[in-house]
């Protein structure tokens, strides 16, 4: 089915080159109506699901077609996607995707720890990576998405996992706290402690606190906005970067905006003026980074990832055409938390849906570029991205339909949690320093296998490497 899907794409993009592709062929959704935007999010979200072939004969449970060079997609955008159809089935009530959101969930976790750190992905295994993936698990505790059976993982616990093993990984030698970008020490990107793998801690961290009441979570919280404002990540404009490395002292900022990176952080911190019954330091931040938010990423009403969204060029990679969905996603949620926001956050969530609906065709594919009003033809890049990033704006449209925001453990929350959820946190550890012992038993070593080692050279070829996200 995905192979399908991905060869449509490829004859859609010819017939656009030739001027054949019709553009009248529009999605027809009316935003005033609720029956009519669950109706074109059906249309949306059965196009994403045919680029997943999780459920076809031979293929692995819960991934997209990669990573590089085998398909377009990491891991991690996966655990997004299943993000997504859990807002979805939340937002409209169908329930399509029940099982397959599921099995992926629990089959992706990485028995027996269960914290999303599968050793078939280390390659390319970021804390950002397991943290996307620990989100969707959290989302599918706050709205209640049916449980596993009791044998397998629950929602709660594989978020407090993920949550786990990343407190065990923040460490202060460099740049006095934060999260690396990367997990394996032997990882390209190691040396880098950027914004997003530390505001997903933080969105993680803010979410169990409001879901068990349990201070410590919110302490992490705390602490993680204090680092990330300190090191010069989040600025007084409320302009949110993406990173430094260790060699520096994170003082070598790369000040590139992707969305992203804020829109997780405010979800995060929208929470955390919640829990804290409208702290008004948390709401001086959620109202910050709002406004800058809305006045950079929305130009005109309209979402643009702008750092690599240009006006004459698109230089936006396949990750960077899932953001729009994320951004969407969480100012819905924002809107619920922290209601002083719902105002602004209606009127360009709207505005931004009605240009990504511009965007899509009748049977539900849908462009990246929603201010141009048409298809834009854009499938080199994706396209899961586009069609998360369209369903996303479609679905959270529906957000003031919910009578609450998230659940908690107090108010009809039905998960189980595990306090001390993620064993063995440190399996990612670098190893300790090399002492002159080590060296000569290792000299002893390598003599003892040299003959092995060069018989097997006799049959080993190609490539293993998989590269770095």
């Amino acid at each position: 089915m995905g192979t399908i899907k991905a060869f449509a794409a490829s004859a859609l993009l010819l017939l656009g080159a030739t001027g054949v592709a019709a553009q009248d062929d529009k999605l027809r959704v009316n935003l005033d109506d609720s029956s009519s935007i669950k109706s074109a999010a059906k249309v949306v979200a059965r196009n994403l699901m045919e680029y997943y072939p999780g459920d076809e004969p031979g293929k692995t449970v819960g991934i997209l077609p990669g990573p590089p060079p085998i398909g377009p997609y990491y891991w991690w955008q996966a655990g997004a996607m299943f993000g997504t159809i859990i807002d979805y089935w939340h937002y409209t009530g169908d329930d399509e995707y029940h099982e397959v959101t599921r099995r992926a969930l629990v089959h992706q976790a990485g028995a027996p720890t269960n914290s999303y750190m599968p050793p078939n992905w280390t390659a390319s295994l970021g804390n950002d990576d397991q943290a996307f993936w620990g989100m969707a698990a959290m989302l599918a505790a706050e709205t209640n998405f049916p449980n596993p059976p009791k044998d397998q993982p629950q929602w709660l616990a594989l978020a407090q996992a993920v949550f786990n093993t990343q407190v065990a990984r923040w460490e202060t030698e460099d740049c006095n706290g934060g999260l690396r970008w990367q997990i394996p020490h032997s990882n390209g990107g190691y040396t880098y402690k950027n914004t997003i793998a530390n505001v997903c801690f933080l969105n993680i961290a803010a979410r169990l606190a409001r879901y068990t009441n349990n201070e410590t979570y919110a302490i992490w919280a705390e602490r993680t906005w204090d680092w990330e404002s300190g090191v010069g990540y989040v600025d007084k404009d409320f302009n949110v970067y993406d990173g430094g490395h260790t060699d520096f002292n994170c003082t070598d900022i790369n000040k590139v905006q992707f969305s992203a990176n804020p829109a997780v952080l405010i979800h995060g911190v929208a929470i955390m003026y919640n829990y804290t019954n409208g702290e008004e330091k948390w709401r001086a931040r959620v109202a910050g980074l709002l406004n800058r938010t809305l006045d950079h990423f929305f130009p005109e009403g309209i979402m643009v990832e702008r750092a690599c969204e240009l006006e004459d060029s698109m230089q936006c990679n396949v990750d960077q055409h899932s953001f729009k969905g994320y951004m969407h996603r969480a100012l819905a949620t924002v809107a619920m938390v922290a209601p002083f926001t719902r105002p602004d956050i209606m009127k360009v969530l709207r505005s931004s849906t009605q240009g990504a609906v511009s965007s899509c065709l009748s049977d539900g594919t849908c462009g990246f570029r929603w201010n141009k009003g048409y298809y834009d033809r854009d499938t080199l890049n994706g396209p899961a991205g586009q069609q998360m990033s369209a369903l996303a704006a479609l679905s959270s449209l529906l957000v003031l339909e919910r009578n609450q925001g998230p659940y908690t453990n107090l108010t009809g929350g039905t998960s189980a949690g595990d306090p001390n959820a993620g064993a063995n946190p440190n399996i990612f550890a670098p190893p300790p320093p090399v002492t002159t012992g080590d060296r000569a038993g290792a000299g002893i070593v390598t003599a003892l296998v040299l003959a092995s080692t060069i018989a097997c050279l006799a049959w080993v070829s190609g490539p293993w490497w998989e590269g770095d996200v």
